[in-house]
């Protein structure tokens, strides 16, 4: 079919205004799978590509054509700032044919929200927690807003594919098409999906359809990449050596750090001068540090501030602020950010985008690098890795350069097997169940346990929680009284309950630090967790600031802006790295080969780590003897694998292998003493792993191992099944222990 003929008229007209000579191949492909099934749409292709106008220009042509009664479209996204960003452009889209865009998240006035439900239609776009919210306090509401939905559109779904939150979106989404008695189909849209059939299942869990996956000829990727790497004190690894291999060039600097700063940092302070760029981190602690140290290097070579901050912990003003200077094409600004500005907000002409130090997921490389190379020029990314030079008692696990192989092992993935990380569907979540369970009954009242079972157990994300599971929790929520039973024998939140259901942090079901928002003066800098006394200083919104005043009943910090650099503290961040990553930076030690985004540093770094492992015997055995007792076990185990791997060390093959003073560097190695020879710590490992044991058993006996944001409020014997059955990854864990064997 000529899918720009079957477009609707208006939007015909926008094409044609926006200079467009043809539609790409996502928009063909799009239009197609919109147009002529009832399925849901999978659409996966390169950011920038136009996926979300290959969706909304079907989505609106039948929209026009036959208006809905309610509100038509409802999209989703991860970030209020994406839905920001998207609503002045679906704006102009869709104001010639009078079709309305509302948002609703908690930066959107209350008159907004309540001119929405006076007259719903249009699209509505919404955050999973404002949605969360919208069926508590709306429940009523939710026919009149919903009944005639058509479509929902969810954006960068690869975001919502391994952790509680995309769960939630997906019970939500079954609960509100429940409560409306509506069926809309599901358009999903991503950058990074690694393998769409197992997304397009996701996607349509629940919902009675299948799911349509396009082919679209995305055309040949073009990037331009390199890899540094900086020890934080000279000498560099490459100094006093000579470079036989040819490395990429790079442009003269524009700019000059100071002689006293850190390498890496002054790196990335002289390639961004006169450039438009993005400098990713992985935490919001090292984001405010970068920030400051940059802001310091503009005071001493006496050159305005170009550097902004972008974070979550942030106050929206200063979030929005950023994102308007940089999308200012004629400005030279440079952003600190973390994964905030990793999704799909344009913010205009980016030129490039440094990372310091190796993301933790493939998918987190490829959305970091896809933010630059829009209007037609290629991706840029330049990697900074930093590391202390290793004292020379230092033992051999701390030698190995663990960032600069994770980098290289991300992007070799990705070029290699076009790998990214699948989604996790096998969980246990009785967090998750806990928070739906509380959710339901807020909305809709007093329930018999046999309704309120048959609205929650059904929801797709809960297929392995068997009703005998659910009995527990109910039994378990009724002695906390976070839910009561009435004379009628049915089921109301209690007076605990409600107290939790009814803060605004409900809504979430990722878990969060008490914060305390701080102020300077009338402005609103962002929140910060563990204030410091009165008098010590706090690092928020890339600058210093002494503190004037604690108040800990409001939870307010009060401050005036000083002098100086100190680290900051947002709580703690866990990393979920995937197996094929560890493996692939084994394989980037074990082979030769040169790879040609390294820069002259980093070139030197990885040959010296792989001479460390040829020399080492780490080459020959994961098992590696420091010396004495003292072992070294190196097991290229993800995440979750890896922490299997630490307790069946502990708990089933301590007392053979006479194992003590286990300590690990989470997901690399583990060191250890022991009383047996190698080949007897392999021997008993394979025989205990292929012995049948519960996995239960890698739970310590007391343990009540909390890992999401409810479990406190779970029975016990529940979230050590959760954490057994869902969490550790004993099948990958038994694999390795067994290819050992040999």
């Amino acid at each position: 079919m000529n899918v720009y003929e079957r477009y609707a008229p208006f939007i015909q007209d926008y094409i044609y205004r926006s200079g467009w000579q043809n539609l790409r191949s996502v928009q063909n492909a799009a239009g197609d799978a919109i147009f002529n099934t009832e399925e849901n749409v999978l659409l996966t292709a390169s950011t920038a590509s136009g996926k979300t106008e290959a969706a909304f220009f079907p989505i609106l042509t039948l929209l026009e054509e036959n208006p809905s009664k309610t509100v038509g479209v409802l999209y989703i996204a991860p970030l209020k700032a994406l839905i920001n960003d998207q609503f002045s452009r679906l704006n102009e889209l869709c104001e010639e044919a009078g079709i309305a865009v509302s948002r609703w998240h908690g930066d959107v006035a209350q008159s907004k929200k309540r001119k929405l439900l006076h007259k719903p239609s249009g699209i509505l776009q919404i955050t999973p927690e404002s949605l969360e919210s919208l069926l508590i306090n709306k429940h009523m509401e939710i026919p009149s807003l919903f009944g005639d939905l058509r479509f929902i559109v969810i954006d960068e779904i690869h975001s919502l594919l391994r952790g509680d939150r995309g769960m939630q979106t997906f019970c939500l989404i079954e609960r509100l098409c429940c409560l409306a008695s509506c069926n809309p189909r599901r358009i999903g849209l991503s950058a990074t999906i690694g393998n769409p059939e197992d997304a397009g299942r996701f996607l349509a869990a629940g919902s009675g359809r299948g799911t349509v996956i396009p082919a679209v000829d995305g055309g040949r990727e073009v990037w331009r990449l390199s890899m540094e790497h900086f020890f934080n004190t000279a000498p560099q690894a490459d100094e006093g050596k000579q470079l036989t291999l040819k490395t990429p060039r790079l442009e003269p600097p524009t700019d000059t750090a100071p002689k006293a700063a850190d390498p890496g940092i002054g790196y990335i302070f002289e390639h961004t001068k006169g450039k438009k760029c993005l400098i990713f981190t992985n935490s919001r602690e090292e984001c405010e540090s970068v920030c400051q140290n940059l802001r310091q290097y503009c005071e001493v070579n006496q050159e305005p501030d170009r550097f902004l901050i972008h974070h979550g912990n942030l106050s929206a003003s200063y979030r929005e602020s950023a994102e308007e200077e940089m999308k200012d094409d004629d400005s030279f600004l440079s952003v600190c950010a973390t994964a905030t500005l990793e999704l799909g907000i344009d913010i205009g002409r980016l030129e490039r985008a440094f990372q310091i130090d190796a993301p933790f997921t493939v998918s987190g490389f490829l959305q970091r690098m896809g933010r630059t190379g829009r209007r037609g020029n290629p991706s840029e990314m330049w990697f900074v890795m930093r590391e202390e030079h290793q004292e020379a008692r230092a033992m051999l696990p701390d030698s190995v350069p663990w960032y600069l192989l994770q980098g290289i092992a991300l992007v070799q993935l990705y070029i290699e097997e076009r790998f990214v990380e699948p989604p996790r569907m096998e969980r246990l979540p009785y967090s998750l169940l806990y928070h739906q369970t509380m959710s339901t009954l807020a909305s809709c009242g007093e329930m018999t346990p046999a309704e309120l079972a048959s609205r929650v157990l059904p929801l797709s994300c809960f297929h392995r929680i068997s009703q005998e599971d659910y009995r527990l929790l109910l039994s378990h929520l009724l002695e906390i009284d976070h839910i009561n039973r009435t004379e009628n024998g049915g089921l109301i939140l209690g007076i605990t309950g409600e107290r939790i259901v009814n803060n605004y942090k409900f809504y979430a079901v990722f878990r969060e630090n008490i914060e305390y928002t701080v102020h300077a003066g009338s402005e609103q800098l962002g929140t910060i967790v563990k204030p410091p006394p009165v008098g010590d200083k706090i690092a928020i919104a890339g600058r210093v600031w002494a503190v004037d005043e604690v108040d800990h009943k409001r939870r307010e910090v009060y401050c005036t802006l000083v002098k100086g650099n100190i680290p900051a503290y947002f709580g703690d961040v866990a990393g979920d790295i995937h197996t094929r990553i560890l493996e692939r930076m084994h394989t980037v030690l074990e082979e030769s080969k040169n790879y040609p985004y390294l820069m002259p540093h980093a070139v030197f770094r990885l040959q010296e780590a792989r001479e460390t492992y040829q020399k080492s015997a780490m080459s020959v055995s994961p098992l590696v003897h420091l010396g004495g007792k003292m072992w070294a076990l190196f097991p290229w185990l993800g995440s979750y694998a890896f922490l299997a791997l630490e307790r069946f060390l502990k708990i089933r093959c301590a007392s053979r292998l006479g194992l003590k003073g286990l300590n690990s560097s989470r997901p690399y190695y583990m060191q250890f003493t022991m009383q047996v020879s190698e080949e007897e710590f392999y021997a008993v490992l394979a025989e205990e792993a292929e012995k049948s044991f519960d996995p239960l058993e890698l739970v310590y006996p007391k343990e009540v191992p909390v890992f999401e944001k409810y479990d406190e409020y779970v029975p016990e014997d529940l979230v050590r099944k959760g954490f057994a059955y869902g969490v550790l990854d004993i099948e990958g864990m038994k694999q390795r222990v067994l290819s050992w064997k040999s």
